[in-house]
């Protein structure tokens, strides 16, 4: 991975590349096909395809100077958009999410630091960008999460994939910053752990088996969690916990999808992104 030149400055100053990962798994994705589209990210909500919803936050985001989206069919995610938005180029996704970021974070096409995020998040506002980029500061990375009370005071009837720490459970919330080359092991270390995001013991357990058990006794917190887990890779590690319960709901299945639907039709049709 190419190693470009980092942006310096504090978090008002500096202009941010943001990745949007629009790729799905091999085969037929479920939920696109069940609402007649061949690309997930392509799923209307409220009218407007996810990515479309991602992409107008984005642009409405003064954090973020450039937008690079990444899937499969980037000519096709591209259609309507290349002309009209000189901020915004689409690429070929890799095989897997880290090797996705690892090919072009650093680059001339992505320079640092770069916020990641994903398609599937249409209820992704300006604010919550705002809010995780201030909470990142000047970490070499930091990963975005919403803490279980926060979302249950919220939408009390929700299921969400939970990672258990103690005094606090947290849900990913698909906002991820890679603020420097120094984020380069993570994206490594991501390579080998995709497949165990969402399972806290193993996930830990690329970190060693005391950093592993701590996590599933929950006698760490989670945010001493990611420190410890940053510290191993000799970086700056941190976890941002997001105030809007909206920014841990992501689309993968039809209850996302009715929830989110609810939750935009009941925001101003004014709002930045909307």
């Amino acid at each position: 991975m190419a190693t470009g030149g980092t942006s310096g400055g504090d978090d008002s100053t500096v202009r941010w590349t943001a990745l949007v990962l629009a790729g799905q798994r091999p085969g037929i994705d479920p939920l696109a096909d069940a609402f007649g589209v061949e690309w997930k990210a392509l799923i209307p909500v409220g009218g407007v395809p996810m990515v479309d919803r991602v992409l107008r936050t984005l642009l409405a985001c003064p954090q973020i100077g450039r937008i690079v989206v990444a899937g499969q069919a980037p000519d096709v995610l591209a259609q309507g958009w290349r002309a009209a938005e000189p901020r915004l180029s689409f690429t070929q996704s890799q095989g897997g999410i880290s090797r996705s970021i690892a090919a072009v974070a650093g680059t001339p096409t992505a320079p640092w630091p770069v916020l990641v995020t994903t398609a599937d998040h249409p209820l992704l506002t300006p604010a919550m960008v705002a809010t995780f980029l201030h909470g990142a500061s000047d970490a070499d990375v930091a990963v975005g999460m919403v803490e279980r009370r926060t979302m249950l005071a919220a939408y009390p009837g929700t299921k969400r994939t939970w990672l258990r720490f103690r005094g606090g459970a947290y849900s990913g919330a698909n906002l991820f910053a890679l603020r420097t080359p120094r984020a380069q092991p993570a994206l490594a270390l991501w390579a080998q752990a995709e497949q165990d995001r969402k399972r806290a013991l193993k996930l830990f357990w690329h970190f060693g088996p005391l950093l592993a058990l701590r996590a599933i006794t929950r006698t760490i917190s989670g945010p001493s969690a990611l420190r410890t887990a940053g510290r191993r890779l000799g970086l700056d590690a941190r976890l941002v916990a997001l105030p809007q319960a909206e920014a841990a709901i992501d689309v993968d299945k039809p209850a996302d999808h009715a929830l989110a639907e609810r939750i935009l039709a009941e925001r101003s049709p004014h709002e930045p992104g909307q």
